[in-house]
């Protein structure tokens, strides 16, 4: 009735559908959590326009890895293979009992040639950029003065020989190992009467890899060793020294030599019976060549020739170090000009560099930090981390500020839960911006930019407040959601707001959503109803690890900082160095750089994350390498917003290195560098201060000497070594057209100018400041001392030192006094203005300094000062009176009777 059922055919032994469909789910679920995070990093990449970098770089990886993999197989192989054939007598099973001994060592030596072979390929994929480097070389234009070879070759050319050098040899140890053991299992290796008899095809085969391993050592001497002389340290030196060069050098030679004899010698013995005493003989000829050749000669020559001799035997040597030094670090550039030290200041001089005098920072850093994290934080899942220093022209005045972004602390919020952590608190917002050398009546700093939202009492604006890329954002969220996202407080209630920007990556299809469950491991990312096809995604938000991830071939400076630009956006601004440490005869830091330049510089969108790298030193050969192979990455400097490159600074991580190796190799002549006569160091420590950042590397607006207009520079002073008296300064200039310019000011030897250190004692030593301190100190607070700074002026220098005065238990630092100091002289003013009076009171009244006429208008401005401070002070002694504060009339009676001294010589001048 029924046709009867009859299964579908399928060919003879193909599984059910059913067990496909089972193990292709099976390998899905084990491959594919390995395919999750290359996936998702392509599509972070792509949408940050740099899929080149990590295409290319994947590729690379790949290419290289397959390749160094597939040759380690070939060459493991073939020796394997050799060994199996065994010696004269052919192929043969060789058992013990019933264990075969030869057919054991194919089935454990096969797999393992694979094995190997996959761990070289992985090692050796780690070095694609090396590869891509030594394809796109770029000449320096510097040859090494001893083997006439551009540095390009030590960069680019010389890694790469020196890992391929390796792999062979790695490959060829191997080898010879795994041959060893089969033709000792084939019994083709045979002990007779303590002696080794080997067969003739695995004598041969043994002889060629010893041959091999021989030869390998030769090449390396020749393209790795000798070259790698010019980085010796054994010398007075970096680079090779006169026993290097005369000693060393001839005896690598001659080891490279002995090394290829001793090959022949291997090659020769294969075709006898004693192959043994071959290797023997060969390898101890290379070793007594390499022992008095390269160990004992050259300690000779050092010994007897160079020591009894070092200056006049080493002076070409330190000739090219210094000079490969200066090259390397771009010291070479560095202009130098030479202060007579005998200029004296003059109120007149401090009228004539008011932008200098204004911008006198009596803010430092920490204890603005601090003040910001009290006053301005607002709620407690802000957090101020950082404060920079920058400048801008406000209400047409060109002023140095301090200012720090106010961002999202995730681990501060009220309830830790998905929503708010992922979809509601997304952002930061706004920042906090003040001028370096205001204060308030309270001690407290004047802000320009405050609040939430930003609120700006100058002509600035911040249109665009919201930080979702930042120094902080280490966590992943999703923008543009059902859940309306915190923008800021205002009053008791909250004000919302949603992403409009670009940032981020769109979650789209349904497959996208369960990438990114997986890549964050949570599934509420693909369960969650709030998140839609149109929300954005956004991770590797901290614009440090952001910009380290998209271009991994360069190292940043770890202190990225915050740009308002002309439409009131905020923007991160952060330095790249591209480094090596293959420059010759060049003195590396302590972690083995020795060159380095700021080659790029990337900015980063605080709103929508977008991100450009510009090439800063157009001229470095290591960047133009990065841009042959990155193409498109990289953008000329000039394509730069005006408004941004107005904000391009130093960094600091280069100048540092640079000032450091500046104080030892401003010596350019060889004999006063070998006796280190005039070597400086930077000022040590101050006692007094709490500050963590160093107090002696600072921005500054000033008017350098010689100089018409006031400019942003970052400064570092320098005394003698082992002296604390001022040797010099250094800057490096920051506006433009003279941005990346060093500049060092020499004082003259002759005369003493006061260093910090010497200026910190005499103010340690003024009785009525030390006493005012104790004061202090007794009636429940701390003093804190602030940053010590060195402000040139014309040709001399004042120091300026604010104090704070924080409660005890307090977090509000306040400013309560600047010391200024100038020469022998130290005053101490409640601002900077008022020392600053105190100090420079009647200096200008000689005829002799200025013209004819102008005597009495200076005069009586400085008398006209000293009154009104007298009668200020006095009014405060009575105030104290009237409120029983007897501690501080007694400072204030103190400080009239000081005034009131300064107001009677001044007066009786003439």
């Amino acid at each position: 009735m029924f046709p009867r059922f009859r299964p579908p055919r399928s060919r003879r032994g193909a599984p059910p559908r059913i067990i496909r469909y089972a193990l292709a789910a099976f390998l899905l679920f084990i491959f594919l959590p390995g395919l999750v995070a290359p996936i998702a990093s392509w599509l972070w990449f792509k949408d940050l326009g740099f899929a080149r970098v990590y295409e290319l770089s994947y590729t690379a990886r790949l290419l290289l890895g397959a390749i160094a993999g597939l040759f380690a197989l070939i060459f493991l192989r073939v020796n394997l293979s050799v060994a199996l054939r065994g010696g004269v007598t052919g192929p043969r099973v060789v058992e013990v009992g019933k264990f075969d001994l030869v057919g054991t060592a194919r089935r454990v030596l096969g797999p393992a040639t694979w094995f190997i072979a996959v761990i070289i390929g992985i090692i050796s994929s780690g070095a694609w950029l090396l590869v891509l480097r030594f394809l796109h070389p770029t000449a320096f234009g510097a040859v090494d003065p001893v083997f006439g070879r551009d540095v390009s070759y030590y960069v680019f050319t010389m890694p790469v020989i020196t890992a391929l050098l390796r792999l062979l040899t790695a490959l060829t140890v191997m080898s010879l190992v795994m041959a060893t053991f089969v033709h000792a299992f084939r019994r083709d290796i045979n002990l007779i009467r303590g002696a080794a008899s080997i067969e003739g095809r695995a004598r041969m085969h043994i002889a060629v890899l010893v041959a091999l391993l021989f030869v390998l050592t030769a090449v390396r001497l020749v393209f790795v060793r000798m070259p790698g002389l010019l980085y010796s340290n054994t010398g007075p030196l970096v680079g090779a020294s006169y026993a290097n060069l005369h000693g060393s050098l001839l005896g690598m030679r001659l080891a490279a030599v002995a090394a290829l004899v001793g090959a022949v010698i291997v090659l020769v013995g294969a075709r006898g019976p004693r192959l043994l005493r071959s290797i023997i003989t060969a390898t101890a000829i290379y070793a007594a060549v390499w022992i008095v050749a390269v160990g004992i000669y050259p300690a000779l020559v050092n010994r007897f020739v160079v020591a009894p001799n070092e200056l006049s035997k080493e002076t070409p040597q330190l000739t090219r170090h210094i000079a490969a030094t200066r090259r390397a670090w771009g010291l070479d550039s560095v202009v130098t000009r030479d202060l007579t030290g005998e200029a004296r200041l003059t109120e007149k001089d401090i009228v004539g560099n008011r932008e200098t005098v204004d911008n006198i920072r009596v803010w430092d850093r920490d204890p603005l930090l601090q003040t910001f994290g009290q006053l301005q934080e607002i709620r407690t899942y802000y957090d101020f981390i950082s404060v920079d220093d920058d400048r801008y022209h406000i209400d047409g005045r060109y002023r140095q500020v301090l200012l720090s972004p106010r961002e999202l602390n995730p681990r501060s919020l009220p309830t830790r839960t998905f929503i708010n952590e992922r979809l509601t608190f997304t952002h930061g917002m706004g920042l906090t911006l003040g001028p370096v050398n205001e204060s308030t009546a309270e001690g407290l700093p004047v802000l320009f930019v405050k609040d939430l939202p930003p609120v700006s009492t100058v002509s600035m604006k911040v249109t665009r407040p919201e930080i979702y890329f930042g120094e902080m954002t280490n966590s992943w969220v999703v923008a543009n959601t059902g859940q309306r996202e915190f923008d800021y407080p205002s009053g008791d209630e909250n004000v919302y707001t949603s992403y409009q920007g670009k940032g981020g990556i769109q979650v789209g299809s349904w497959p996208r959503r369960l990438l990114f469950a997986m890549y964050f491991r949570s599934m509420k990312v693909l369960l969650s109803s709030d998140i839609t096809n149109q929300s954005r995604v956004m991770y590797i938000r901290n614009v440090l690890e952001r910009a380290q991830t998209a271009l991994p071939f360069l190292m940043f400076d770890s202190d990225p900082y915050l740009v308002i630009d002309d439409s009131g956006r905020l923007v991160w601004i952060l330095d790249a160095y591209t480094r090596t440490t293959r420059y010759p005869y060049a003195q590396p830091l302590a972690n083995g750089i020795n060159y380095m330049r700021n080659s790029v510089k990337v900015v980063i969108d605080a709103y929508d994350g977008s991100t450009t790298a510009y090439i800063a030193d157009p001229h470095d050969p290591l960047v133009q390498t990065l841009s042959k192979i990155f193409t498109g990455i990289f953008h000329p400097l000039d394509e730069m917003p005006v408004d941004l490159r107005a904000h391009l600074r130093y960094p600091e991580a280069m100048f540092r290195a640079q000032s450091d190796l500046y104080a030892t190799y401003h010596m350019d002549e060889p004999a006063t560098f070998y006796h280190r006569e005039d070597q400086w160091q930077k000022p040590g420590p101050i006692p007094n201060e709490e500050q963590t950042h160093d107090p002696f590397l600072r921005h500054n607006i000033m008017r350098l000497p010689g100089e018409k207009n006031a400019e942003y520079i970052y400064m570092v002073p320098f005394t003698p070594r082992g002296k604390d008296n001022l040797a010099s300064w250094m800057v490096a200039r920051n506006d433009a057209p003279h941005y990346g310019e060093l500049v060092v000011y020499r004082l003259p030897k002759q005369s003493l100018v006061y260093g910090p250190n010497q200026i910190v004692n005499r103010i340690n030593q003024d009785t009525a400041i030390s006493t005012l301190l104790t004061l202090w100190d007794q009636h429940g607070s701390d003093v804190v001392w602030g940053n010590l700074l060195v402000i040139p002026i014309e040709e001399s220098l004042i120091y300026v030192q604010p104090i704070y005065l924080r409660a005890q238990g307090g977090r509000i630092p306040e400013l309560k006094r600047v010391v200024v100091a100038y020469q022998n002289q130290v005053v101490m003013g409640e601002t900077l203005e008022a020392a600053i009076t105190l100090l420079f009171r009647g200096e200008a009244a000689s005829a002799s300094e200025v013209p004819a006429g102008t005597e009495a208008p200076l005069q009586t401005a400085s008398v006209a000062n000293l009154v009104r401070s007298a009668s200020d002070i006095y009014q405060r002694a009575i105030e104290a009176q009237r409120a029983g504060d007897w501690a501080r009339y007694g400072t204030e009676l103190q400080r009239l009777g000081e005034v009131l001294k300064q107001l009677q010589s001044a007066s009786a001048k003439p």
